[in-house]
This record gives structure tokens, sequence and C-alpha cells, in this order.
């Protein structure tokens, strides 16, 4: 007798524990079910819709709430009805990215660490610009191509960004901009990571800038991606997306380009030229070459003579960028005699070359200087 109720009170026991290990577990699974709608893009939106016996059309409304009117909220979509805010309330979540820090560059520059979901950071720097705001942003926490010359670099990679962490940068500096602000005209690719390693990510973010419907209305000329040239990924994408395309090239030979850049290794200079010349461009478009010029490897005057060479048939204009130093590097600016005789020779050969003024040095905001590591 005493032996059956000692089983009898421990499986009383074990059941009141396995009850409460299955309730905390369906929680979660509810938790779970609950989606980030920023992940998806319009035509996942509508298929969800759809399946759940409610029009389409909703979606393109929930999204202009979302990116063009910039609400994390679905109760104040005032256009849609109680009964599908609750829904939508219960099924996905509007997450947004945090300002973890603000830094302010003496020549006006503002460099924005955001803090994730997950606590990883990334950052994003706006550059002031003559009559408008040029706002770089990261695609990646992180990067793994290996540049030599970039402190992202040094970190390795730790994952790609959601469209919606994507966007959310320009939300969050929109946010931020006053009304006596510069207006923000144009999005550069250039932060951390590579756009084009996160393919598909990126084109979907692209949609949301450029479109009319719902997104931001930006013009496709005022988008640029810049790649180290993945040239599969660069051929899909020229038959996808309008905005405008740089090239990290930073040398003239394979030798100099495989230390600087391991990816060259695998597609070569002159692969990743020949799909530049090839590159379909509209009309009056024309492809940046970034050239980060390094002292004593890739900045004499026989590096800007064979830039020039290398650099025949493709429509193209150069971006020289002096290199801007960090403490995990060895490299060194070099002199502005020696930039400015680099230039000299590519107008001399009719190209347009323009030397950028790094902008943000004193917050280490300037390219190739971005980092998550807070």
């Amino acid at each position: 007798m005493y032996m059956n109720q000692h089983v009898i009170l421990w499986f009383q026991l074990f059941n009141i524990c396995a009850m409460i290990i299955l309730n905390a577990f369906f929680e979660g699974i509810l938790t779970m079910k609950q989606i980030n709608i920023k992940s998806l893009t319009l035509s996942d939106f509508e298929q969800w819709l759809v399946e759940n016996d409610i029009k389409p059309y909703r979606a393109t409304q929930v999204f202009k709430w979302m990116y063009k009117n910039q609400t994390d909220d679905f109760q104040s979509m005032t256009d849609i009805s109680f009964s599908l805010r609750q829904l939508l309330n219960e099924k996905f979540t509007i997450p947004c990215i945090k300002t973890a820090l603000i830094q302010r560059s003496s020549d006006g520059s503002k460099k924005y660490a955001f803090c994730l979901n997950d606590n990883h950071h990334i950052e994003s720097v706006l550059i002031p610009e003559r009559n408008h705001h040029t706002l770089c942003i990261s695609s990646q926490v992180g990067c793994s191509q290996g540049c030599a010359f970039c402190l992202t670099a040094k970190q390795g990679f730790t994952r790609n960004l959601s469209p919606g962490e994507i966007v959310s940068q320009i939300q969050m500096v929109l946010r931020d901009l006053d009304d006596n602000s510069l207006p923000l005209k144009n999005i550069v690719f250039m932060g951390m990571g590579e756009p084009l390693a996160n393919y598909q990510n990126v084109v979907n973010a692209i949609d949301i800038l450029l479109n009319s419907k719902y997104g931001f209305q930006f013009s496709s000329r005022k988008v640029t991606l810049s790649t180290c040239g993945i040239v599969p990924n660069m051929i899909k994408f020229s038959q996808y997306s309008p905005v405008q395309l740089a090239i990290s090239l930073n040398a003239t030979d394979n030798e100099t380009r495989d230390m600087l850049m391991p990816i060259n290794r695998k597609y070569p200079i002159e692969q990743l030229l020949d799909t530049c010349r090839n590159y379909p461009l509209r009309p009056g478009r024309r492809i940046t070459i970034e050239y980060v010029l390094i002292k004593d490897v890739n900045d004499d005057i026989n590096h800007a003579k064979k830039l020039c060479s290398l650099l025949r048939g493709i429509h193209t204009k150069i971006n020289l960028i002096p290199y801007n130093p960090h403490l995990k590097s060895e490299f060194e600016r070099p002199e502005n005699f020696r930039v400015e005789a680099f230039q000299k020779i590519l107008i001399k050969n009719n190209y347009t070359a323009i030397i950028r003024q790094s902008k943000g040095l004193d917050i280490s905001a300037a390219c190739g200087q971005l980092s998550s590591e807070m």
C-alpha cells in the first residue's frame, strides 16, 4: 500500500512538471510564430493575406504605413479594420533597431552605432554634402572578404542583415534629422559588409528604397551599391537593379590585388573588368571605380598609367580615396602631392578622376574604418 502511494505521488509530480514544461514550450512556440514583418517582401505578405482570406491590397497599405509613414505599431494603421490590426498584432512584429551611440565629427559627419535585436552592432555614417545628405549604410555584421586595408574585415563575419535591418538604418537616421537639416538624397551601400554577399536581402531592401507605392521613393540614380567584385552576383544584379554600381578595385595587377583583396584570387582583375565592360548601363550612367591609394603599395605614377590602360572601354569615373589609417593596420596614407600626381595622369588620359576628401576621420567614420565592436 505504501509503495503504491509513493508511486502515485511521484507520478502526479511528474505530470505537474511535464505540464509546466509543455506550457513553457507551447508559449515559446506561440512567440516564435510571430513573424518579423520587415523580413517579408510585398509578394510574401500578399500571399499570407490570401491564405488567410484577406484582400491582398492590404499588403500595400501596411507596407506604406511601415516605410513611408515609419510606423512601428499596427494599431496606428487607421485605414485598416480593427479586426485585421488585431490579427496582425498577434501574428507579426515590427521590430526596429535601436540607436546605441551617435558620434559627431568636426566636419559635420555623424556616425550612428545601431544595436540589433540579437545585441550585435552595426554602424552607418551620415555625410553632409553641399545641398543634401548622403547616408552610408551596412549590409552585414562584420565582413568575410578579408580586405587587408579595412577595419571591418579585421573582425570577421558574423551574419547578414535582413532587409528590415538594412532599411531601418535609414528610418532611424531620418527620425534623427530635424526640419532644418539638409534632406537625405543619396544612399550608398558602402558601410560594413559586402552587399553582393548578402544578395537577396540587399535586393529586397533596394526594392523598398525605390518603390513609389509603399517605399522611400529614392531615385535609382541616388542609390549606389559598392562591391569588391563578386562577378557572378554582379552579372545577376545587372539583370535586376537600376541603381548605380561602384567597384572597389584598388590595384592594377593581380599580385597586389591578391594581397589587398583576397576575392581577386577567385575573380581576378581581367575577369572583373570584362564584366564591367559588358555591364548594361542606362543612358548617362557610368560605373564608379573606387581606388584606395596606399603609400608605397599602389600610389605611384606607373600604377596610374597602368590603371588608364586597364579601364579602356569601360564607361567610368574614378574615385581616388587616400587611405584612412586605423590601429589594426600598418598601411600608411600617401602624401597629398602623390595623390595629386596620380589624379593628373588619369585626367591627362581623359578620365574623370575625383579625389574624395574623407569625412569623419576624427570619429573613425571614414571609408574602411567602420566596426561593430563596441
